[in-house]
């Protein structure tokens, strides 16, 4: 069961840029691309669909406008240049708020909160369906999907990061920091400035070394009383 998506914004690129984004995500279907709000105001109205992407400032009606106006429980996400309005668009109960330029890692988060609300709303149970809590990283410029549970550490290369699983290791551009926040943190801790370990694939620690799987890694000294509280206690 794909989730039915329509795309409005006035602005060709911006659109542009989210179909980009979402060929990466097979379960998700564009069925509506609008750059006017009264027709997509028309067809969201004669149509099923589960999530709309939403622009605030369109020609002759505003975003705010619109949702008002939309007569079934159509979910919202709004795209904005604006942060301003945030607070408003919560009045509204939108599902999510996404500034422009829109991040990928941050478009990402949306597309997790999408599937959890799609999920809830047609009583389908993440066990029943089998979906494992999961990332997505930049791989030879495809999107690639590694399952969380399968991650035994990342380490950081200055520029690159190098994600380790027991089968594969995937490098990609993106700073350790920046994929730390994708994970969850009661699975996963940091050990030193260039790794990132999974809590559960712990083998054992001697001295200022960790043993992760096959892999032996290195502890921080800035790192070792937090690391040995987390692992040990």
């Amino acid at each position: 069961m794909k989730i039915k998506c329509v795309l409005i914004d006035d602005e060709p690129l911006a659109t542009k840029i989210l179909q980009n984004y979402f060929t990466n995500f097979a379960d998700f279907e564009i069925i509506g691309t609008f750059h006017n709000s009264i027709e997509a105001l028309d067809f969201i109205n004669n149509n099923t669909i589960d999530i709309v992407f939403l622009d605030i400032h369109m020609p002759l009606m505003t975003g705010f406008e619109l949702i008002r106006l939309i007569e079934n429980k159509t979910k919202i996400v709004i795209t904005t240049a604006f942060r301003e309005f945030a607070a408003e668009s919560y009045e509204l109960d939108v599902l999510d708020y996404l500034v422009k330029p829109i991040p990928l890692p941050r478009f990402i988060k949306c597309i997790h909160k999408i599937e959890a609300d799609f999920n809830l709303k047609n009583n389908l149970k993440v066990d029943t369906l089998k979906i494992d809590p999961h990332i997505f990283i930049k791989v030879d410029k495809k999107m690639v999907k590694i399952i969380i549970d399968e991650i035994l550490f990342i380490e950081g290369m200055k520029e690159y990061i190098k994600v380790v699983t027991a089968d594969k290791t995937y490098i990609t551009h993106k700073s350790l920091t920046a994929l730390s926040e994708e994970l969850p943190e009661d699975k996963f801790t940091r050990i030193h400035k260039s790794y990132i370990i999974a809590v559960n694939k712990v083998k054992f620690i001697e001295g200022n070394r960790i043993q992760v799987h096959s892999y032996t890694l290195p502890i921080g000294r800035n790192y070792s009383k937090d690391v040995k509280i987390r692992i040990l206690e």
